[in-house]
C-alpha cells in the first residue's frame, strides 16, 4: 500500500516517539503532581500545569493515530509545537524563571525538529 504524501516509515517513527513523549510528559502532572513537582520546582498554579498536561496528551495522541494508521503527519503541529515549548524552555530557564531541568526537553525538542526536517529535506530515491 502507498503511504500518504508527507509521510515514511521513518519520518512516521518519529512521530511514534514524539507521540509518545508528549502522552507521558502530559499524564505525569495529572497523575502525580507531587512527584512533577518534585522534579520541576514549585508550580503557583497547578490548574495550569493539569491544562498543559491534557494538551500535551491531546498532541501526542493526534502524532500517535496519525503514525499508527499510516494517516498524513501534522507536521506543521509537530513543528509549531516543538518549537513552542522549545522556546519556552529556552526563555524561562536562562531568565531563572524555571528549573534547568526543563533544558531536557527543550533538547528533546530540538531532537524531533531536527529529524523531521532532515526527513522533509532528504531527496526521495
Amino acid at each position: 500500500m502507498d503511504r500518504p504524501p508527507h509521510t515514511n516509515r521513518a519520518l512516521s517513527n518519529v512521530f511514534l516517539s514524539q507521540g509518545i513523549y508528549f502522552v507521558i510528559a502530559g499524564i505525569w502532572p495529572i497523575i502525580n503532581m507531587e512527584s512533577f513537582i518534585l522534579a520541576t520546582g514549585p508550580k503557583q498554579d497547578t490548574w495550569l500545569v493539569e491544562m498543559v498536561g491534557l494538551l500535551s496528551i491531546s498532541i501526542g495522541l493526534t502524532f500517535l493515530v496519525a503514525s499508527l494508521r499510516n494517516a498524513p503527519l501534522p507536521i506543521v503541529l509537530g513543528y509549531t509545537v516543538a518549537v513552542s515549548f522549545l522556546v519556552m524552555d529556552v526563555i524561562y530557564v536562562t531568565s531563572g524563571v524555571i528549573p534547568r531541568v526543563y533544558l531536557l526537553d527543550a533538547a528533546i525538542q530540538l531532537i524531533f525538529l531536527t529529524a523531521v526536517s532532515i526527513f522533509i529535506l532528504r531527496k526521495p530515491r
